[in-house]
C-alpha cells in the first residue's frame, strides 16, 4: 500500500477528527483500521449523530477544523437532509450517521470481515465474441 501520510501526521488527523467529533457530542466514536484491507485508505471512523441535523452539524464543524489544520478533504458525501455523511481525508475516511443508518449499513461488521469485502469484489466479464449481433 502507499501511504498517504506519514505515521505522525495520520495520529494527529486522527486525534483532530476523534476530539473534534466529540467536541460536538457524536455518539459512539469508533476508529477502525483498514490499512491491511484495502489500498484506498488507512483508518475509518465510524460516529454517530442523534439526528439528521446534529450529523449535518458534526460534518460541518469537522470540514471546518480539518481545514483549519491543514488537512484537505478529498470530497463530502451527503446531502443538506442526509443520515449519512462521509468526509473524505485521504488516509483517514470519517462516517457520520444517524444510529438507525449506522445499523442498517453495519460498516462495522462489513470491514471486520475480509470474506465479506471479498464477496463485494466485481468478477471480471467474459470477453464479448467477436462478430454480428442478432
Amino acid at each position: 500500500m502507499t501511504t498517504t501520510m506519514t505515521n505522525e501526521r495520520l495520529e494527529q488527523c486522527l486525534t483532530l477528527v476523534t476530539e473534534t467529533l466529540d467536541d460536538m457530542k457524536a455518539k459512539n466514536i469508533t476508529v477502525l483500521n483498514v490499512e491491511d484491507l484495502t489500498d484506498v485508505m488507512e483508518r475509518i471512523v465510524i460516529a454517530d449523530g442523534t439526528s439528521k441535523r446534529h450529523v449535518r452539524a458534526l460534518a460541518d464543524s469537522l470540514g471546518a477544523e480539518v481545514k483549519k489544520a491543514g488537512f484537505m478533504p478529498l470530497g463530502r458525501e451527503g446531502g443538506h437532509d442526509s443520515d449519512w455523511t462521509l468526509i473524505d481525508l485521504g488516509a483517514v475516511v470519517v462516517h457520520m450517521m444517524t444510529p438507525a443508518a449506522r445499523e442498517f449499513y453495519d460498516l462495522e461488521g462489513l470491514w471486520s470481515s475480509p470474506e465479506s469485502l471479498a464477496e463485494l469484489v466485481a468478477t471480471p466479464r467474459e470477453p464479448k465474441k467477436a462478430g454480428r449481433r442478432n
